[in-house]
């Protein structure tokens, strides 16, 4: 019995990393764990498989590899879109996407190839149905495969239980090891920590703060505070939405600097949609950083300097989709700190600071190179690199470490940051976090509980 549960939960594992895979990193990271997937056309979120997913991405070497595994082009979501035709609306939104048009041209080929064998395959079948003769029939051949197939799938299953039966009892062995290695991670960090506040004390002109006497009533006081700054537009969530506060202050010190400091900025606002995956409906376009224009239905979460507003879809605000939409909110929320702590226009350095204007441009310019031959970038860091202006650049560039962090957790993402983009991380603790922590109000905030609920007419006078 507990080695059907391990094996459930493997395959849990497997499609769950795969499904994050997608929207966060390049293929060629993930391609074990497809190997390790026993039904490619897995169904996730509204009855969508991974290659439905992957032609709403505009993620040509995902949709390439999928169908390569013989991915079916012909499964429909909720909407009763296959592969096909949500590829055909993909390039009629976006026109001038190069990703999406070879995506639609890829689906197309192996759609109408399909369609082809389907029809040379009944073509066959009725020839043999008119031959029958007693000693053999296009059924017996159906089923003696379909029995080869179903022994073939139990052995699969029968190593991915052994596997995880030796992940399993590798994980108990240096598990003692972890705990001592994230103890001693957590004071290292305290200790950084502290001597980031002290060195932003000396040198800027705010002196480092008294910290609140009871951490817990200061970590309560911080996500009231939010709480009192955002408003659910549609649906309901109060409980959600503090918990996804309270996720990126407990998270990393990374993130809870974030919210440290705008909880006590009366002009921050979040608006929030908890009944839709996107801000369509709360703000149906949007004007990015660089100038770019998209349909709001087409973004998840937005941070809108005009106004100094976070838009937020969160419907999926639950289970292992949770980090999905937190780390969307981090996005956002870092973008917005950025812009209300320096003064810049969302640039991470304060105005006249040559010296830091200097070294992000080589933080970019050595990402850009990387990408030109052909290095693998994370997802939000490509975005970056691939902003239509310097300004956009250096602002996604430093907004993309919250989100990092929060996705993965503390101690992977630091990881993943300090081994593939060192010069990112070090600018990041040494400029932005600590200009955060020496700017945020840390004593005891003002507010009255409560929470504000609107309706999106009211909210639009």
């Amino acid at each position: 019995m507990a080695r059907n549960i391990s094996a459930s939960c493997a395959e849990q594992f497997v499609e769950e990393r795969l499904l994050n895979g997608l929207f966060t990193g390049p293929l060629l990271q993930h391609k074990e764990l497809l190997n390790m997937l026993e039904d490619v056309d897995v169904r996730y979120i509204r009855q969508k498989t991974l290659l439905h997913v992957g032609v709403g991405l505009g993620k040509t070497d995902w949709v390439q590899e999928l169908l390569a595994r013989g991915a079916n082009t012909d499964i429909t979501d909720d909407s009763q879109q296959n592969a096909l035709s949500s590829a055909e609306e993909m390039v009629r939104q976006f026109p001038d996407d190069v990703e999406r048009s070879k995506v639609l041209n890829l689906v197309r080929l192996v759609h109408s190839r399909d369609q082809v064998i389907l029809r040379r395959l009944e073509a066959s079948s009725s020839r043999c149905t008119d031959n029958v003769t007693p000693v053999a029939s296009p059924e017996c051949d159906i089923a003696s495969l379909k029995s080869s197939v179903d022994s073939l799938r139990r052995e699969m299953k029968s190593i991915v239980r052994q596997l995880s039966s030796s992940l399993e009892e590798l994980k108990a062995q240096v598990c003692g090891r972890d705990a001592l290695l994230r103890c001693l991670e957590e004071s290292v960090t305290s200790t950084a920590e502290d001597v980031t506040c002290i060195k932003c004390g000396l040198i800027g002109e705010a002196s480092l703060s008294q910290p609140t006497s009871d951490p817990v009533v200061a970590r309560q006081e911080c996500v009231d505070a939010m709480m009192q700054k955002t408003r659910i537009v549609y649906g309901t969530g109060v409980d959600k939405m503090r918990r996804l506060y309270e996720r990126l202050y407990d998270g990393d010190e990374f993130t809870a600097c974030i919210i440290k400091y705008l909880c006590g900025d009366d002009r921050v606002k979040v608006i929030v949609d908890m009944k839709s995956w996107n801000i369509g409906r709360m703000k149906e376009k949007v004007v990015d950083l660089d100038g770019t224009q998209w349909n709001g239905s087409n973004s998840h979460t937005f941070c809108d300097f005009e106004s100094e507003t976070v838009y937020l879809g969160a419907e999926d605000c639950s289970g292992v989709l949770e980090k999905f939409v937190c780390a969307r909110l981090a996005w956002a929320l870092s973008q917005l700190s950025l812009k209300l702590v320096f003064g810049n226009e969302g640039r991470p350095y304060s105005k006249g600071d040559v010296e830091q204007e200097r070294e992000w441009k080589r933080a970019i310019e050595e990402l850009e190179e990387r990408r030109k031959r052909g290095g693998s970038l994370h997802g939000w860091i490509q975005r970056a690199v691939i902003g239509e202006t310097l300004k956009a650049k250096v602002c996604w560039l430093a907004a993309a470490v919250p989100p990092i962090i929060t996705y993965y957790g503390s101690t992977e993402g630091r990881a993943i940051l300090q081994k593939n983009f060192p010069l990112l991380f070090s600018l990041y603790s040494n400029n932005v976090m600590g200009t955060l922590l020496a700017s945020a109000k840390v004593g005891p905030v003002s507010i009255s509980y409560g929470f504000f609920f609107t309706s999106w007419s009211s909210l639009k006078h």
